[in-house]
């Protein structure tokens, strides 16, 4: 356990409150937990300190991973001083939290039974079972929900003998084995457990026709069981076989959990507004579905096997995208869980932000941001999926023309990238680059099949895009291709040139960008994403080593005939994963994980480089 998660536990003083206000534990000092609708973040203190309720995008209930005092929270440990130590029950996203006390151990299983069915769920069930495991320990329960990031008032009742917490829009169910006592706000519990025996607590969403459900010991055990076999029997179908299994495979289960199953969408990430860096502004809420990043998902999981969640995607996309051209192209950039476009931009200035780094945000209006590289990314599933999964419909075949043809119409823009720069537009290479992938693509794909197309026109733009690269994209000066056309900026986003077939992963002109981008960009295996200095981006402040971006590097040295290098890299990124395998988006100065977390990006990379490297090295 870390000191700061110490320093936590001995401000605690009595239940409910604590002596002072509690100190934030790090980032990576957190485990996840969901339902394939919501998910929770849960402490090595034992506190969920991050929930949102039915949904990845609603508002929170617990958010004191944003405000310790206002945010609200669920703790939930032994009231004497222990050790910890966090780890999923094996090959499952059932998490379970020891404690190590001088009179016994204890531990505390968390963990979301998934519903049956893939549709909206009627109720959604949080459920903590606290065991003690040897001797005898007496523990504490806090439970203090902020309803909609602590901003709406709620009140406390008892309904057949169950604390129930309602708000104006959203009312929560606390059942539990042991006795508790409540206010007007909050619901607490002082127990004592011996060897053997378990304590159980239960929070559920009501709602028309939802009543408070009971949840005896028995109920809890069928829970888990079901919950256990849910996610083994899930993850049993990967076929991978290689050197990294136990890490690709925590990587595939994290991606699941960031799925949301009633419309097959992936989020990017399930929290909002945790810093790129500590005190600064660069603070997003990555709780939608960036056709990017679950396009990229899309094809992890494909590789994994994982054919169901590819078609889930593709459902999405028909129902809920709408993919007639409109003035910013045929799709935006990201979408809500339910497909909707509409996702305003706004700050929460009652929350102080993790440490102090405000401000909070909800929503995100990079939405409305011109990015041509979805495009590639996008049509590169749909012909990974049409290769591997199943044939794609006449109907989604008529899609990709439709896209394709804008492409071809609009490649040739300014745009903000990749990155979601907030400085104005600019002709970025990444760009040009997957513009290229999605004529290159959707072009095999009909070959492939059989499929009409405009061919001709197709090549020749294709062809055009690949001139302009090579021509415009590639720096003289500084012998390696560059950020944006006629200039001398690296930018690691470039790594994607030869993980997209654009170019040879051996090509003179490749390895001194590679060269270029490790003695520029690379700080021991770690990669940023750009020099925010040399390439102004709209924003303040500095920024982490983007964890992706360390996985491109693993993969492209791998395909440079460098696997020494590239394991060597691989494996020291292995030892910035917190302790149950997860990443959040960027790696600080000092080893720490910053930014949202865990973070899809990071994950699906990740099995990408474990698959090339494990080919590259035999």
């Amino acid at each position: 356990m870390t000191a700061e998660a110490l320093a936590y536990e001995a401000t605690r003083g009595g239940v409910p409150g604590g002596a002072g206000t509690p100190p934030y534990l790090p980032i990576s000092e957190h485990g996840l937990i969901g339902d394939l609708r919501s998910a929770a973040l849960v402490g090595t203190n034992g506190t969920i300190d991050w929930y949102c309720c039915g949904r990845f995008d609603a508002p929170s209930v617990f958010a004191s991973i944003l405000d310790a005092e206002k945010g609200g929270c669920f703790e939930l440990a032994p009231d004497v001083p222990a050790r910890t130590k966090q780890f999923y029950f094996p090959d499952t996203n059932v998490l379970i939290t020891r404690f190590f006390a001088e009179d016994g151990v204890g531990e505390i299983q968390d963990f979301m039974p998934i519903a049956d069915d893939s549709r909206e769920a009627d109720r959604h069930r949080l459920i903590r079972r606290v065991v003690c495991v040897r001797g005898s320990l007496p523990f504490r329960a806090l439970v203090a929900p902020r309803f909609d990031y602590g901003s709406q008032p709620h009140t406390v009742r008892m309904e057949n003998g169950y604390p129930v917490f309602e708000s104006h829009e959203l009312s929560l169910s606390l059942t539990s084995s042991v006795p508790v006592e409540t206010d007007d706000r909050d619901v607490w519990s002082l127990f004592k457990l011996h060897e053997g025996e378990t304590a159980v607590f239960a929070l559920d969403r009501l709602g028309t026709g939802i009543l408070p459900q009971a949840c005896p010991t028995a109920t809890a055990e069928e829970a888990f069981e079901a919950t256990v076999r849910y996610w083994r029997q899930w993850v049993s179908k990967s076929r991978y076989r290689g050197r990294w299994r136990e890490m690709v495979h925590r990587s595939a289960l994290t991606l699941k959990l960031l799925t949301y199953a009633p419309t097959g969408a992936i989020v990017a990430a399930p929290t909002t507004s945790l810093p790129e860096q500590i005190g600064g502004e660069r603070n997003w809420d990555y709780r939608y579905v960036w056709i990017r990043d679950a396009a990229f998902c899309v094809y992890a999981l494909l590789r994994l096997g994982f054919t169901d969640e590819a078609q889930a995607f593709m459902r999405f996309l028909t129902e809920n995208v709408c993919i007639s051209c409109d003035a910013r192209g045929p799709l935006q950039i990201m979408y809500g869980v339910d497909g909707r476009r509409e996702l305003p931009e706004r700050e929460l200035p009652h929350l102080e932000g993790y440490l102090g780094s405000s401000p909070v945000r909800v929503g995100n209006d990079a939405v409305d941001q011109l990015q041509l590289d979805i495009y590639g990314a996008l049509i590169d599933s749909i012909y990974l999926y049409d290769k591997w999964g199943e044939p794609i419909s006449s109907e989604q075949w008529d899609n990709v023309c439709g896209i394709v043809e804008w492409v071809c119409e609009n490649w040739d823009q300014p745009d903000e990238g990749i990155w979601e720069t907030r400085g104005g537009r600019k002709y970025f290479l990444y760009s040009r680059l997957m513009c290229w992938v999605a004529i290159e693509r959707g072009m095999r794909i009909a070959r492939r099949r059989g499929l009409p197309a405009d061919m001709a026109r197709w090549g020749g733009v294709r062809d055009a895009i690949y001139r302009r690269i090579m021509s415009h994209g590639w720096s003289a000066e500084r012998n390696a291709f560059v950020q944006h056309e006629d200039d001398s900026v690296l930018d690691a986003a470039l790594l994607m040139m030869p993980l997209a077939k654009f170019i040879s992963p051996t090509d003179p002109k490749w390895l001194l960008t590679l060269d270029a981008l490790g003695d520029e960009l690379v700080s021991d295996s770690l990669v940023y994403r750009y020099d925010p200095q040399a390439s102004p981006d709209g924003m303040r402040g500095e920024e982490g080593t983007f964890s992706i971006c360390s996985f491109w590097y693993v993969e492209a040295l791998a395909r440079a005939g460098r696997p020494d290098e590239a394991r060597l890299a691989f494996e020291k990124m292995l030892t910035y994963a917190n302790h149950l395998g997860l990443y959040a988006e960027e790696i600080g100065r000092t080893g720490e994980q910053n930014g949202n977390f865990p973070q899809a990006f990071t994950h699906l990379s990740l099995i990408s480089a474990a698959f090339i490297l494990d080919r590259a090295l035999g």
